[in-house]
């Protein structure tokens, strides 16, 4: 199955978008100023530049026709 995503971050906004479709939007800042839901630190959410993650979080996974443009 062939799913189409776009990710649109703006620190600290996230938006995704699935098949034309938003499946999530917010300031991840603000949804994780009492904590993740996991509990544990994430340094990287104070950042406003830096390298991108593709995880599967324990899954396989598999990308294609990546594409990455500056706002």
């Amino acid at each position: 199955e062939w799913n189409q995503q776009e990710v649109i971050v703006q620190h600290p906004y996230i938006k995704v978008i699935l098949n034309g479709t938003t499946i999530l939007e917010g300031d991840y800042l603000e949804a994780s100023k009492n904590g993740t839901l996991d509990q544990k630190e994430h340094p990287g959410l104070q950042r406003s530049k830096g390298h991108i993650g593709f995880l599967g979080h324990g899954d396989v996974v598999h990308f294609r026709n990546i594409r990455i443009k500056e706002l």
